[in-house]
Parts: structure tokens; sequence; C-alpha cells
């Protein structure tokens, strides 16, 4: 069992590391020892019900099977919805009904959804919930980019909430919160107490996930969550030394666990093996604690060993030559955090310059490290490379509308409109016009976007949707001549969003999940990368071949009834992995 339990456990981590499986054995487990245990989800894109095998929403319900256990996942639409409704109630005998769909659209952005989800996180936190008392909750959180930004807005909004006593623009009157500004600094208080919260950093034994874990511990030291400890999940033991993609995985994992960065080297650490199978369902879960069972798996494919690859799908050399069918575009990775979708956006990006386009590759994701992944291709002088920044095109996009919306105003007034600008919701708008920029120079030369983990990509999609929305109402052109960015983003011949997956059941799942949200939205997909696929590598390690034969059926319904085009790429190891796949047949580089 994990070493330290505290009333308040938050597992967080890089998109991908497995912290939905440790939450729920985590809970599993304190609640088989008697514990009345709480099991939180804030991840926009939760996968609480496909791990547990068990009904899971916006309700706190029981978990089947394992008594003393229950779970809710924080809907981010849903609680946005819930906080419309609050905030235009009072108002329905008082206003006609173009004015309420107007504060109703005005409502839709990704920030109401954000403070709204927020707003009911907090209660959990300050043990305000509905319902039972409850003597551990346990917290499985969204990928570590979108985590911070939760919990840095107690801070954020108590402040603004100060500035702006009668409510905010972005938000409506602040009344329709369920929370407040004394509840917001009870949980900050509740979050930095070490004997009643415990951080638990989640990691893959590999260099970027350990990377972003110290970032993660660094930010989380900073916000005055100082209780942390780290864990390593997934980690490789060979059973068939001759094989040797099972060595180097062994290697590439022992190396990035002695090179982690100094400032999680002093985290007390747990070690979880890499199991054949993927963990779901409660039996599973009871095991993730258990040793692994390697006589089992020894005896199991005694006679059973293959080298050859178990199945064989287009490549990335083929996707390359499908893009460029056409010399300019946007290209999209899209996914759940964790299935290498910054690795895919680098290695496209790298192949398309080296036939000679020239290729822009940007990245949405602020957990990113896109300078990590490049490695030092000549290809590269046809590339072009930034980050959209969030903090950086906030106060670009404050002081664009100062210098323009505040030019002609009195110093009282430009003061109120700073104090509006500073809200956090101007984040999200900021970012939105920076992809807005790369959507425009996609008319002209490919641009290669890599974006955050799938909830936080969707609320920016939101945003553009929303745009789209506000100017359509408001322009007076003929609409056939128009075209905005969720038109560019709707149209497959500017744009091309490919969705990254690993071939596992529930990155599987979580990508069609996306698929049918871009769908509603009227954009369609144009293929499916399945990354890091041991059914397209050789390997003989017994371990490896079972895990490679699970995937052949989840393959198989993803060819079948998910995506229009499936590709697939070999699990690749070392740390220039986007190298490695655009080009498979040189010397990795350092």
């Amino acid at each position: 069992m994990l070493s330290k339990i505290t009333p308040y456990i938050f597992f967080t981590g890089k998109g991908g590391v497995g912290k939905t499986t440790l939450a729920c054995a985590t809970a599993v487990k304190l609640a088989d020892e008697g514990n009345r245990v709480l099991l939180i989800s804030t991840d926009p894109a939760s996968n609480l019900g496909d791990v547990l095998q068990s009904n899971v929403n916006d309700k706190v319900q029981p978990i089947e099977g394992v008594s003393g256990l229950e779970a809710i996942n924080i809907d981010p639409e849903i609680a946005a919805e819930e906080y419309r409704n609050r905030t235009l109630e009072p108002l329905e005998d008082v206003l006609g009904a173009d004015q309420l769909n107007k504060i109703r659209e005005e409502l839709s952005g990704a920030c109401t959804t954000e403070i709204a989800a927020f707003d009911e996180f907090s209660r959990f936190v300050a043990g305000e919930h509905e319902g039972e008392d409850y003597d551990i909750v346990v917290f499985d959180t969204a990928p570590t980019g979108h985590t911070l930004r939760l919990l840095e807005l107690p801070a954020a909004w108590s402040s603004f909430i100060d500035k702006n006593p009668e409510g905010a623009s972005c938000l409506g009157p602040t009344s329709s919160l369920k929370s407040s500004k004394e509840l917001y600094e009870k949980v900050v208080s509740r979050l930095r107490d070490g004997d009643a919260t415990t951080v638990y950093l989640v990691s893959r034994p590999e260099t970027s996930a350990l990377k972003e874990a110290a970032r993660s511990s660094r930010e989380l030291d900073d916000l005055g969550l100082s209780s942390q400890l780290l864990l390593i999940n997934g980690y490789f033991e060979p059973l068939d030394l001759g094989d040797p993609v099972a060595l180097e995985m062994k290697k590439t994992a022992d190396q990035a666990i002695e090179q982690m960065p100094e400032s999680i080297q002093h985290l007390d650490r747990e070690i979880f093996p890499l199991r054949p199978y993927n963990i779901l369902g409660i039996d599973k879960l009871r095991k993730v604690f258990e040793p692994l069972e390697k006589d089992e798996i020894m005896a199991s494919h005694s006679d059973d060993l293959k080298k050859e690859p178990l199945a064989t799908l287009p490549g990335l050399n083929d996707l390359i030559e499908d893009l460029t069918r056409q010399d300019h575009g946007l290209i999209m990775t899209m996914g759940k955090g964790g299935v290498g979708k910054t690795s895919v956006a680098v290695a496209v990006a790298l192949k398309l310059a080296d036939k000679g386009y020239p290729v822009h590759l940007t990245t949405t994701d602020p957990a990113a490290h896109l300078m990590d992944h490049l490695g030092d291709k000549d290809a590269k002088d046809h590339l072009t490379v930034d980050r959209i920044d969030p903090k950086k095109e906030t106060q670009n996009y404050i002081e664009k509308v100062m210098s323009q919306k505040g030019k002609n105003m009195d110093e009282e007034g430009r003061k109120l409109l700073r104090e509006d600008l500073e809200s956090p919701c101007t984040e999200e708008v900021a970012v939105f016009h920076a992809f807005s920029k790369a959507i425009q120079k996609a008319k002209r030369q490919f641009v290669v976007v890599d974006t955050a983990p799938t909830g936080h990509t969707l609320l920016l999609l939101d945003t553009a949707g929303s745009y789209h929305r506000e100017i359509m109402r408001n322009t007076n052109m003929d609409a056939s001549h128009l075209k905005t960015p969720y038109m560019y983003l709707q149209d497959p011949e500017h744009s091309r969003l490919l969705i990254v997956t690993l071939p596992e059941t529930t990155p599987v799942n979580e990508a069609a999940h996306l698929q049918e949200d871009l769908r509603r939205a009227d954009i369609e997909p144009y293929g499916w990368i399945v990354n890091q696929s041991l059914s397209a590598t050789e390997v003989s390690d017994p371990l490896l071949v079972q895990r490679a034969k699970e995937e052949l059926p989840i393959l198989e319904t993803i060819q079948n009834e998910k995506a229009n085009q499936l590709y697939s790429i070999p699990w690749i190891h070392g740390d220039s992995v986007a190298h490695s796949m655009a080009f498979p047949g040189e010397k990795e580089l350092a």
C-alpha cells in the first residue's frame, strides 16, 4: 500500500502515466481495509467508469463490488449548465427571451466551464458536499497543466471577486456560484496542510514524464502543496533476455530514473511493474499492489514466442504521402494526454520539412516540450518552431486591447478595463487568438499543431465555436464571403485532424469520445494513429507478446468501427522518439 495516507489524496502528473489506475487501485484498497472512501475525477476527459467498469457520472454513486467506495466524475459541461441555470433563473420574470438567450450565449465559453467545475471541486475539498462523511477523499486529477490551473484558481478568483464585488462580466453574478471567497480560502488552507493533503506525482519511467513530474513538483511547491511522493508506474523487467526490444525498454527506463531531475530525486518513491494486461475492473485493480506473477506469464507463453510483428498497418511514411497530396494545410494532433501527440506532431513536421515543404510547428499544450523532441536535424532549415505561451499571449492580448479599446478612455475607465481584462477568463481568449493566427498561416504552408490533452483542447475548440457564433450573429457581411477559424477547422481541404492513441482500451475509448465531440461540432477527423504499438514491433519477451496480442482486437475495432484511416507506429525507444519515428534508418541522435 502507498506509504502516506491523509484525508485528501491527489494523483497528478503527465497525461497517460496511469493516474486513474493508481487512484482507483488506492481507493479500492482503502475501502477494502474498512474506510469510507470517495473517489473524484476532476479530469474533463475522465475514464473512471472504464477503469472501475462501473457506472460513474456527475452524482455520487456506490461502486459495485467494493463496500464503502463511492465515486463521482465532476463533469465540467454539466457543472457549467447548472451554473448557467442558476444565473438565469432569477431573471426569467424580468427579461425577455432574446435577452436571456444572449446572456446564456455569453456564459457558454470555456471560462464559465472552468470556474463552475472548480466550484464543484472546492466543495469536496472543504468537506461541504452533500451526503455522508468520508474518511478519505481520493482525487484523480486532469493532466498536469490543467490541474495546476485548477489549483491556481482559488487565489485568482478570490482576488478577482475582491476587485469586482458586483460580479464578473464573463461569469455573470458571482452570487450564482455555490461557493464563496471564504470557502476558496478554506480550500487553499486545506491543500497546503501536509497532515490533511498528500500529492502523489505519477510518472512513467521516461525522461519526458519525469521532467513533467519535476516541473509539477516545483509549481505545486510554489502553491504551498509540499507534501509530495513520487510513483513510477509501468516499470518493465524483461523475462526473455534474448529480446533486444525488451532489453532496450529496461535500459531506457533505468537511465530515465537514474537521470531524473534533482528536484524530485529526494522524494520518497514507489515503483509499480508493467503488467501483461490492461488494468480494468475491480479484480485487476486489487492486484496493483501485489507482485508480478512472472512464472505464470512464462508458463503461459512457453510454446508461443514469435518475433514477427503481429499486425501490419500503414505507417508514418504512408501518412506523409497522404498529407502531401497538397502543399499546405493545418495538421493537428489530438488525443488523451500521454499518447505521444507531441512526438507524432514533431515527427510529422520533420518528415514534411525533410521533403522540402516550409513547415511551422507549434503547441497549445502548457506541458509540452517541443525542443526536447526535435533533435538536431538538417530538415529544420525548412522548419520554424514556437509555443503558444498562455501567460505571454495573455499579456500581449491585454496590451493590444488596452491600446485599442482604452485609447480614448480616462484614467478611471482604463483602470476598470484593465481589471476586467485581468480576469482568469482572458487567458482562454488570448490562447484562442494565437491559435487563430496559426490557422490563417496554414493557407500558405503546412502548420503542425500539437494540442493540449483532450479536455483542454475541447475548451479551446469551444472558444472557437463561441467566437464563430458571435461573428456570424453580428456581422454585416455576406455570410457566404466570411470564413471564421471554426469554419477552417470544419474544412477537410484546410484542416487534417489526427487522433493519436495507444493500443489500449482506455485511450481508445477516450479517442472515440473525442471523435464524437468533434463530429457534433461538424469537424471530421482525418484519421487515427496508434502509437507505440507492440503488435507492430518484433518482440519475443512473453510479457510483451501477451500485450501485443491484447492489441489485435482493439486495432480491429478501430479499423472497422471508428477510424476513416488508421496508421500504426511501432514501439520506439530513446529520448529522440520523434526523430526515430521520422528517420528510422538513421542513428538516433543524443
